[in-house]
């Protein structure tokens, strides 16, 4: 990068924060708490939650847990998240920084461990630290567990997601375990999500209004865990309830969230309660991102930016899935006083108090302050060059992602000259949303007709082109996949995602070879790439490179927890490359995560043997079942065991193994020493 380029690039970002926050209210204008204590603080974070869904104004629902805290603390009537999303909205509570500043711009793209998180502050100042959280989309993996003592993101089998009931139970049972010293504890509820499914008595209230009746059952939980919070830390106590963004519901053609920008899915709920904290309401625009000044100005670790003093702020937020994905126009809005403008390609104004629902575009009309149109100039979009972050999110953790429907991109964004806005594309949005159902089903044959269908409409969209090769591959058609591989090179001839891909594609059949220079050309220059590593070693093991496929193996374990199955692979290779350590220890995690199912005691048997680990080898050996096709060897390398532990019945062992031997074992009990005079 020219210096130039980066010395533009810093400048815009300086002049981003400094934007964000203007000359108002100084600290010592606040109200101060009587006590100098630091408090215990609870942050609850409500998952895909309107502003107009919850709080005393909503329509259509009662919240009252929500209500109650509202009545005692202080309410923002016009708090925004920073993006659609799940990730990066909690990434920017977690920072203190908008998406532009900490690089997470959608969901699945790991936060960089260069960004000091709010938990870490914390456990440094002598809190303990908790997270309980709903949704595989926060998964440690991601980076936000970076400082918390527990964070529990442990979700049922089978499910990528943890109703609130569960998790408030997982939550209390900490609280009931930690008194003493001040705690720092996130819950996170996932509930009012598509699909919609409340449990009773909340459906049957909210008949025809599922997503409301999913936000009632969580704020009767919310209510059940503030309750408990306070009761348990006693009077120094803080508590913060926020979304981290809204819901579509159609309004402006989007029936889910993270295409635009709109307040359905921007403007969402936030109060607080707790020292210094004035009871009332706030009209002031404010960022939701300030939770994370707020919450170490209660822990005396700095005030600056903290919604106790409402500093005036040019209140900024992206949405960026549409142009990672698609390459369509990017979004990002400013917001200061009433007035909110949207910039995608053109810009759009609107008044956001007298038209909440954004009908009428001011545009020329509104007479923006500078601030704001600086801010929107400076804000930084998204490099079209391929994010790494995103590198090592394998296939698997993909498709978990986008069954909750929050998916990240599959390729690196592409600088269209006829990008068009998204808000001008919502009538794909419900095939994009189908076929991403499809998809995450493996529903490959009906999936082909509504990816053509949406290239039909937008012919240069990647992530479609890049998904209907994946389709025709998955159904064995070899020329058709080409084919899209061949269209998603022309519209993006230097991505290294359409590489990567095709070299997936070719993995799977019998021109494997061909893959592995592309696999290469991706590795390295992506090295944390996962789905092209777990590739690469599988075609390592057939070029019989066999200590090479197991180097990259472990690279993989590093970036992603492995699997039984895999660690049951590695032990294997470890094995045939006799490197016992390695093996003795792939099988034994494999072991631990699979109890009785596992079915490679044998191969322990003899590692233990190997490792002259006897008592071991014996526990291992006698778990081997009759019924194993190699267990003429298992009675064998007992019978070894027992001669060197010197058992009272190894002579026994001994004619068992003779008894049962097959041609192999015959051959090496005839020439086992051990067994001589026996």
């Amino acid at each position: 990068m020219a210096a130039g380029a980066g010395t533009a690039r810093s400048r815009r970002h300086v002049v981003a924060v400094a934007l964000a926050l203007l000359p108002g209210a100084c600290d010592g204008e606040r109200e101060t708490a009587g006590s100098t204590a630091r408090p215990s603080i609870l942050l609850v974070t409500l998952d895909t939650t309107r502003a107009d869904a919850v709080g005393p104004e909503a329509v259509g629902i009662e919240t009252p847990a929500f209500d109650a805290l509202a009545r005692r603390g202080r309410r923002f009537r016009q708090a925004y998240a920073t993006a659609p999303e799940t990730l990066p909205s909690h990434a920017s509570m977690m920072t203190g920084l908008y998406p532009a500043g900490h690089g997470v711009r959608e969901n699945a793209r790991p936060l960089s461990r260069d960004h000091e998180l709010l938990a870490e502050r914390l456990r440094q100042a002598g809190y303990r630290t908790a997270a309980f959280v709903s949704s595989f989309v926060l998964a440690r993996r991601f980076g936000l567990a970076r400082g918390f003592d527990v964070y529990d993101d442990e979700l049922p089998a089978e499910r990528d997601e943890r109703p609130a009931a569960d998790t408030t139970e997982r939550a209390l049972a900490w609280l009931g375990d930690n008194a003493g010293a001040p705690s720092f504890v996130w819950v996170h509820y996932f509930d009012p999500h598509a699909p919609y499914h409340p449990p009773e008595p909340f459906r049957s209230r909210h008949e025809g209004a599922p997503y409301l009746g999913e936000v009632a059952a969580m704020d009767e939980q919310m209510g059940r865990l503030v309750r408990a919070f306070e009761r348990q830390v006693g009077a120094a106590r803080a508590v913060v309830v926020v979304s981290d963004h809204g819901e579509g519901l159609g309004d402006h053609g989007e029936s889910r969230h993270g295409r635009l920008l709109y307040q359905s899915t921007m403007h969402v709920p936030l109060l607080m309660v707790g020292p210094g904290v004035a009871p009332g309401v706030s009209d002031t625009p404010v960022s939701t991102r300030r939770v994370f000044q707020t919450i170490l100005d209660w822990a005396q670790l700095g005030g600056s930016g903290s919604l106790r003093g409402e500093e005036r702020e040019v209140v900024l937020g992206e949405a960026m899935r549409p142009f990672l994905a698609y390459g369509w126009q990017p979004q990002v809005m400013a917001v200061l006083g009433r007035r909110k403008a949207i910039r995608a390609g053109a810009l759009e104004v609107y008044d956001v108090l007298t038209d909440p629902m954004e009908a009428r575009d001011l545009g020329g009309e509104a007479g923006l302050p500078p601030e704001v149109h600086a801010a929107l100039r400076e804000y930084e979009a998204p490099s079209p060059e391929p994010v790494a972050a995103a590198e090592s999110v394998g296939e698997e953790d993909r498709r978990r992602l986008e069954a909750l429907g929050y998916a990240s991109t599959a390729a690196s964004p592409v600088v269209r000259e006829d990008a068009p806005r998204p808000v001008d594309m919502t009538h794909l949005f419900d095939l994009l949303d189908r076929a991403s159902d499809l998809f995450v089903r493996e529903e490959w044959a009906p999936l082909v007709p509504l990816l053509e269908r949406i290239l039909e409409k937008d012919s240069r969209n990647l992530d479609a082109a890049l998904r209907l090769a994946t389709a025709h591959s998955s159904l064995g058609r070899d020329e058709e996949a080409l084919a899209a591989f061949e269209r998603a090179r022309e519209i993006a001839p230097r991505s290294r995602d359409v590489l990567a891909y095709l070299a997936l594609h070719l993995t799977r059949g019998p021109d494997w070879p061909r893959a592995v220079p592309l696999l290469e050309q991706v590795i390295a220059e992506e090295p944390e790439r996962l789905p092209a590593l777990e590739a690469l070693a599988i075609n390592r093991e057939r070029q019989g490179r066999v200590g090479d496929a197991v180097a990259l193996l472990r690279r993989i374990h590093a970036l992603r927890e492995p699997r039984a199955g895999e660690l049951v692979k590695l032990g294997q290779l470890a094995m045939s490359l006799g490197r016992t350590p390695l093996a003795l220890e792939s099988f034994e995690a494999a072991r631990a995560r699979q109890g009785e199912a596992f079915a490679h005691d044998l191969e322990l048997g003899v590692l233990y043997l190997a490792a002259r680990r006897l008592a071991d080898a014996r526990a291992a050996l006698d778990r081997v079942p009759p019924s194993h096709p190699d267990y003429p060897m298992a009675l064998f390398k007992r019978a070894q065991v027992s001669v060197l532990l010197h058992e009272p019945d190894a002579s026994r062992r001994i004619a068992l193994a003779r008894q049962h031997a097959d041609e192999t074992t015959r051959r090496l009990i005839e020439t086992e020493s051990l067994f001589e005079s026996r």
